[in-house]
């Protein structure tokens, strides 16, 4: 098998991973690479064929059902996936024709013999005929709607499109709208952290405009550079970095301050509390629910010479048996993640707004827990990887009447900005609110909400 083969294989194996387990590709595929020892090249070619047939997947299924005139529901999935590989590399790579042709073909006819790679052979030989643009176009005609139009030509769920307007909507910038959902298909650029006070920048990085402790490397290996940090940098998103240093940079901290991060898995931003705790002489307390991710957040841990012990508890259960306890608390609260689909695109197609109500309840009682927590004084970070104004909003107009009188809203937006070199243009929402939203078209970041509660 060649090299070339060799990747094709991989991307196609994982990407019956991800459909067939409800696996992450971005913990699948590296095991995958390495197994296989694909050379840099090669692992690259993986990367690429995999991430960006996962992104466009609507769009290629609307070309896939067209060139085969039936429903993609219709046709074998494993061989659905031999075909999204094969629509992937003729639409969007410089793969040649008659290779991207040929071997998806193979993959078609080991996963259902002679009959399913005739027919994905006569698919894909359609889909060649025909440039990019023009299928570009025959999808445009197939909708029916433009909510659906938009979904279909950016390979969006047309809930997801819709709860995106009504987010840049409430910032008065609906009409980023495809900006944005382009920006969900693009491949995020690798962004590191240096935890503050236990590693410096890279002379040769290039700092990133709103986090103090953010750097983009101008190349080399980032794997190298972390295990020869001891874990003290790191790959973290920007906006990851943000929302931690959000609830550390909130008010001035006092010597002796209790600090819990109660939903911490996997541990980026944990790390981050726990180098500002040591730094301000602060105690930091960690809890995830899941062993598997609190296993990861003492790994995040371990670069850190600061002892936090992290529980495994229903992150409510643990708030409520510390009441009036800690100064300041993060919830990392559990969402859709429809704020990180340029780095887990599988997301889109996992979600459904039926997703949507269980999900709000959990974060309201998180947050109401973690509320009861705090010290007088005291605060407490909302964050969501989502900008969907239920899980965001929503929520925290809800713990605002709830707790009437006993909380008040800092300005997430002020605390920002003050952290930032440039300034990241945060506009007051259409609520009033003092919540910071982050955008992957406008910050180059996930699409992170951040909302500051002070408990008075």
């Amino acid at each position: 098998m060649s090299r070339t083969i060799a990747a094709r294989r991989v991307a196609y194996e994982t990407l019956r991973a991800v459909h067939e387990s409800d696996a992450y590709a971005n913990l699948l595929l590296p095991t995958a690479i390495s197994r296989a020892g694909l050379a840099t090249p090669d692992a690259a070619l993986a990367t690429e064929l995999t991430y960006g047939t996962l992104r466009r997947q609507g769009t290629y299924d609307a070309v896939i059902a067209i060139a085969a005139d039936r429903p993609v529901a219709d046709i074998d999935p494993a061989v659905l996936d031999a075909l999204r590989l094969g629509v992937h590399q003729l639409l969007s790579t410089r793969v040649a024709s008659h290779a991207a042709v040929n071997e998806s073909v193979e993959l078609a006819r080991g996963a259902g013999g002679r009959g399913a790679a005739g027919f994905a052979n006569a698919v894909l030989r359609r889909v060649a005929r025909d440039t990019p643009g023009d299928w570009m176009t025959h999808v445009a005609e197939s909708a029916r709607s433009d909510d659906e139009q938009l979904g279909l030509l950016f390979s969006h769920p047309v809930w997801v499109v819709r709860a995106f307007r009504r987010a840049l909507a409430a910032e008065g910038r609906a009409d980023e709208l495809e900006a944005l959902l382009t920006a969900d298909n693009a491949s995020p650029r690798v962004t590191m952290a240096a935890l503050p006070d236990l590693a410096d920048v890279p002379d040769d990085a290039r700092r990133t405009p709103f986090s103090p402790i953010g750097f983009r490397l101008g190349g080399g290996d980032p794997d190298s550079i972390v295990r020869g940090s001891g874990g003290r940098i790191r790959v973290q998103d920007e906006g990851s970095q943000l929302a931690a240093l959000a609830l550390t940079r909130a008010l001035p901290i006092a010597p002796g301050e209790r600090w819990l991060d109660l939903c911490a898995g996997p541990g980026g931003k944990t790390a981050v509390l726990a180098a500002e705790a040591l730094t301000h002489g602060a105690s930091l307390e960690a809890n995830e629910i899941s062993p598997a991710r609190a296993g990861l957040v003492r790994q995040a841990l371990a670069g850190v010479p600061l002892d936090v012990p992290v529980s495994e508890e229903d992150g409510r259960l643990r708030a409520q048996d510390a009441p009036d306890t800690y100064d300041r608390i993060l919830v990392d609260a559990p969402c859709t993640g429809l704020g990180a689909l340029r780095r887990r695109p599988e997301a889109r197609w996992r979600k459904a707004p039926s997703d949507v109500p269980a999900l709000t309840q959990l974060q309201r009682e998180l947050l109401t827990e973690a509320v009861s927590a705090l010290k007088p004084g005291g605060v407490v970070a909302y964050i969501t990887c989502s900008p969907h104004l239920a899980e965001t909003s929503g929520v925290v107009a809800d713990i605002r009447r709830e707790w009437d009188g006993a909380v008040e809203e800092l300005s997430a937006r002020d605390v920002i900005t003050a952290l930032a070199d440039a300034d990241p243009g945060l506009p007051p929402q259409a609520d009033g609110s003092g919540r910071a939203q982050l955008w992957p078209h406008r910050h180059n970041t996930d699409a992170m909400s951040v909302s500051l509660l002070r408990r008075v």
